[in-house]
């Protein structure tokens, strides 16, 4: 673990340190050279025990694929980031950086933590980057008011969270994740048990978000930078869904009971974000609200507790990050050319663009789970798991599934295809950047369908 904290944490005097004409590419080096080491993690993947342990952190099946997601994102970021920030001042620039490598630092102790206690502080510690990133340097006024509801949404759910802990700790006499699986189960069949329940899996699910607690993503979405929309659809959505993996086998027999009508809503919340995609204007907010209904399969997946409906729920956390991501990229590469977010306005990109367009047919047949891409075999095993559970879901997950590969192909076909506009003629051609940092998205997405069992998990 500390071959990776350690220089992460020394980009900080490389960010402050460096020559100002140096500054993106030596950030970016480093931040590479680190996500390159990382995926040195990925060699005990398959296996069901606990590695690269250490005082407090460690590794294992369900955390290695999300930790090297992680690594793999921070240069990404950078590279995303570089055109927008160029004009501004350089010190900006630094702090900027400083900001997504805090953010890192603070992802790997999460996903990396051995006690629960730490795994919560480190939860919460990643919403202050966040929100920097989001309220300094959204790009439109309303920034700030995305802002408030990214704090309000997440502390409001993660409160009764630290209750929680702070109650199984009494109860246990530890919150160390490496031995909470082997205590006595807890005997929970009170009402205040059931609260108990309610307030241990809230937060995650606002975080996931859950259809309901969602409303602060999609503004959090649009207002933020690139870095910013990348590692909300990618990273921190993955927290709730984690932290839900870990902590639901601990509040057995109550679960079989309580997460009924959170099925229900995860389920509803498919069909309901799925058709508000199909009426939507604004290119990231589209984006922001297919994460949501992907998400919801996610939670689904996790509350029925099946090996197979976690193994899916894991692969599709993990393919689902590739893929939103890169969608969001592919989104701010138009938006930097026609100061627009407008489908309407930023459409026939084909056009003028026509190698971009090529990873919008991707990323877009990616994010409608085409097989043989990860995400198909994510969603099969959780329909399927669903399906086993009760035959009902069947209808509205098949129904979900159509509705996603409606909004995927009018995503792309709106922004790409059809009669160009006359301000569309003048735009500046791509670079070499940019097919860099999609073709990063797109090729480790493309090369998990060679050997998956590096993110599906051993440990069910």
């Amino acid at each position: 673990m500390l071959k990776v904290l350690i220089p992460t944490l020394m980009l900080f005097p490389t960010i402050w340190m460096v020559n100002s004409r140096h500054l993106w590419a030596t950030t970016l080096a480093q931040s590479f050279l680190v996500a390159t080491i990382s995926i040195s993690w990925l060699k005990n993947s398959q296996t069901s025990t606990w590695s690269f342990l250490s005082p407090i952190t460690g590794t294992d099946a369900l955390s290695t694929p999300l930790l090297v997601l992680t690594c793999w994102l921070l240069p990404m970021m950078i590279l995303a980031s570089q055109n927008h920030l160029s004009s501004e001042p350089y010190n900006r620039q630094r702090t900027y950086i400083s900001l997504l490598v805090f953010l890192q630092t603070f992802l790997i102790l999460a996903f990396g933590a051995t006690e629960m206690i730490m795994f919560y502080v480190m939860f919460e510690a990643t919403l202050v980057p966040t929100l920097f990133v989001i309220t300094r340097w959204g790009n439109q006024a309303e920034r700030l008011n995305a802002g408030t509801y990214l704090l309000f949404y997440t502390l409001a759910g993660s409160l009764p969270l630290l209750v929680a802990l702070l109650t199984l700790q009494n109860q246990t006499g530890t919150l160390s994740i490496l031995t909470l699986c082997y205590t006595t189960p807890l005997h929970l069949k009170t009402q205040a048990d059931s609260i108990w329940w309610v307030g241990c899996v809230l937060a995650f699910l606002v975080k996931m978000p859950l259809y309901g607690a969602h409303l602060w993503l999609p503004k959090a979405h649009v207002e933020a930078p690139i870095a910013g929309s990348m590692v909300l659809a990618a990273i921190l959505l993955k927290l709730g869904g984690y932290g839900m993996i870990r902590i639901l086998p601990m509040l057995d027999p109550l679960s079989k009971d309580l997460c009924y009508p959170f099925i229900a809503l995860a389920m509803w919340g498919v069909i309901m974000t799925g058709t508000i995609c199909l009426r939507q204007t604004d290119l990231k907010s589209l984006i922001a609200y297919s994460s949501v209904s992907h998400m919801g399969l996610v939670a689904a997946g996790i509350f029925i507790q099946t090996p197979w409906s976690l193994t899916g729920a894991l692969i599709l956390m993990i393919a689902h990050g590739l893929a939103s991501s890169a969608l969001f990229c592919l989104a701010n590469t138009s938006y930097e050319r026609t100061h627009s977010r407008t489908m309407v306005l930023a459409r026939a990109m084909q056009m003028v663009l026509p190698l971009m367009t090529t990873w919008w047919f991707l990323a877009s047949l990616a994010n409608l789970a085409l097989p043989p891409l990860p995400n198909l075999m994510g969603e099969l095993m959780i329909i399927s798991s669903l399906f086993h559970w009760s035959n009902l879901t069947l209808v509205i997950t098949g129904l979900g599934t159509l509705i996603t590969a409606a909004y995927s192909l009018y995503l792309f076909i709106t922004s790409q295809r059809g009669q160009m506009p006359q301000h569309m003629t003048s735009i500046a051609p791509t670079h070499t950047r940019e097919h860099l940092l999609i073709s990063m998205h797109i090729i480790p997405l493309t090369l998990l369908i060679l050997k998956p069992e590096l993110m599906w998990g051993a440990q069910w």
